[in-house]
């Protein structure tokens, strides 16, 4: 991903309209009322922290436009200490398992190119704790990061890059990385935009990391916006209202009275936010425009639509009118992570986490063009191992990314969309035949000979994608041969962030390999490091370690113990 803001300025300002958090008033002395009844959520996530069940009784408001927006009264707010709990939710994916070449050769997934798990991560180290598991996304982390990856030259809207190399942590594997680096574009070259900017002022809100975060963000961006850009700030909270009806970028005053008068107090009704700002996308519609809702919120939804599945099927139904959805997450204590990536998944839009300023510039200012333009959607990548070669092999993330071998030739698949300038990494680590690898090996395996031909084939690698118009699929083949070279320093840096990931976990493949190595690792493979993340993800290194015994004599119940 490449992060030029002078590429990427006219436009920024429009996204960051966006405001997050949900929950409950800061004041301590305010006297509340109980909390509403609560159901939990129809979904898969499971709770690693001490969570409240979200829960939600109906209700949709459409108001008419106002000047400013009031807090909700007390009486809506949560009893004092909700926010004070650890009630973050985060799904808990087991990684994904061994598998042999000869069984079952073919490994398919969805493109992605969140980078929420980083930020988040980095949040939870800088707050004193380990994350929990399932804050940890391996492929989220890794693709935090810039690459050096080649750039199209052939007319598809990426290219395509390949690296073999020895594993750090394992003598007898090796790590394959995949790379897609898409074509950038100057903002100032794209469509018209059509934003709807939903910001959470919910009683959260009133905290550092929500609303004055933000707004101060705000007043960076606002004279980026384009004359030809329409703007829409819708805000929620007990109940969703327009505050800005559809502006032109140009009217930079009134666009900044609007951000300035935002002010948390009150419960979350989500969904009816969600529901009206689809409204105001439409309203506004730009035809072969960019049409898109940017969220942020801390996904902490309590009042209005209780059932999880039905806000993604909301968001998959509006993606076929062609609005999509990003999600910008803030807050901390009561963040649903899960919530957030899945709702940008089925909005066919991207999820980042916001824990400072410098995110926030990264991700909607030096970012803005890989943000709002698509340049491929239903990217899906298919990597068939060739058992003369390789043994066994295992993907490294992208746990709920994986598809069904078939899924690939199949466009009603929906899969990830990759934005302009996104690069996207994946990371095999594979055991090349004759190796010892992790499986016991069969009594009555077959054997195979491969014809001599392919013997120099490592693996052939599909791409297949749809322009963002849609229409059929077109896919891109790429044999990669077996040629064991020292590692890049960019796979060497790739590997390190693989590397640490899997440390926050169970670290049950890495080994004998510690956070020292991968400090060791990473602090060789920062290169140039133009902005500074590499550093700083050796910093957060040295800060995990630092954590590690103080968190193993006093842990609380959403940290894990680094073994």
């Amino acid at each position: 991903m490449s992060l030029p803001s002078t590429l990427l300025r006219p436009l920024a300002a429009s996204v960051l309209l966006v405001v997050a958090g949900c929950g409950v008033s800061s004041s301590p002395e305010t006297t509340v009322a109980p909390p509403p009844a609560q159901t939990e959520l129809k979904s898969s996530v499971q709770p690693e922290a001490v969570m409240a069940d979200s829960a939600m009784a109906k209700r949709s408001a459409l108001a008419a436009p106002i000047a400013r927006f009031a807090p909700m009264p007390a009486s809506e707010s949560y009893p004092q200490g909700y926010r004070d709990e650890q009630r973050e939710q985060y799904a808990k994916l087991a990684d994904n398992p061994i598998h042999s070449v000869a069984e079952t050769p073919v490994s398919t997934f969805s493109a992605d190119v969140d980078t929420g798990a980083y930020a988040n991560v980095r949040r939870l180290l800088n707050q004193g704790r380990l994350p929990p598991e399932g804050a940890v996304r391996l492929e989220e982390m890794v693709n935090y990061f810039p690459y050096d990856y080649a750039l199209p030259s052939d007319g598809s809207p990426f290219g395509v890059t390949t690296e073999l190399a020895a594993s750090p942590w394992n003598p007898h594997t090796r790590l394959l990385r995949i790379g897609i680096k898409a074509s950038d574009r100057a903002v100032a070259e794209l469509a018209p935009a059509n934003l709807v900017f939903l910001v959470d002022v919910s009683g959260s809100m009133d905290r550092r990391e929500g609303l004055p975060m933000v707004k101060s963000t705000l007043k960076l961006l606002v004279d980026q916006l384009r004359e030809q850009d329409r703007v829409s700030l819708v805000v929620y909270a007990g109940e969703s209202r327009v505050v800005l009806e559809p502006t032109s970028g140009r009217e930079k005053a009134k666009i900044r009275t609007a951000i300035e008068q935002l002010t948390a107090g009150g419960s979350t009704a989500g969904a009816s936010g969600i529901e009206l700002a689809y409204q105001m996308a439409q309203q506004a519609f730009i035809p072969k425009g960019i049409n898109r809702i940017l969220l942020a919120t801390d996904g902490d939804f309590n009042v209005g639509v209780s059932d999880f599945d039905s806000l993604k099927q909301m968001a998959v139904d509006k993606r076929k009118t062609g609005i999509s959805l990003t999600t910008l997450g803030f807050g901390v204590d009561n963040y649903n992570e899960h919530l957030m990536e899945q709702l940008a998944d089925a909005g066919d839009g991207n999820y980042a986490y916001i824990d400072n300023l410098r995110e926030a510039r990264k991700v909607l200012v030096d970012q803005l063009g890989s943000t709002l333009a698509v340049v491929a959607k239903n990217v899906k990548l298919q990597v068939e191992f060739n058992p003369a070669q390789v043994s066994e092999y295992r993907l490294l993330g992208y746990e709920n990314r994986t598809l069904k071998r078939e899924d690939f030739s199949n466009d009603k698949v929906d899969a990830g969309e990759v934005g302009a300038g996104h690069t996207v990494t994946a990371l095999y680590e594979i055991v090349p035949t004759g190796e010892k690898g992790w499986l016991e090996p069969l009594r009555y395996g077959k054997s195979e000979k491969v014809v001599a031909a392919k013997d120099g084939e490592l693996a052939m690698l599909r791409v297949r994608y749809q322009q963002p118009e849609g229409g059929k699929s077109l896919l891109i083949e790429r044999p990669i041969a077996n040629q064991l070279a020292p590692a890049s320093e960019d796979l060497r840096f790739a590997a390190a962030v693989a590397a640490f990931s899997q440390q926050l976990k169970d670290a049950r493949y890495t080994g004998d390999f510690r956070l020292k190595d991968t400090e060791t690792l990473a602090r060789g493979a920062r290169g140039e490091d133009r902005f500074g993340l590499r550093n700083e993800f050796v910093q957060l290194v040295e800060l995990a370690q630092s954590l590690r015994a103080s968190t193993a004599s006093n842990a609380m119940p959403t940290e894990r113990r680094i073994e």
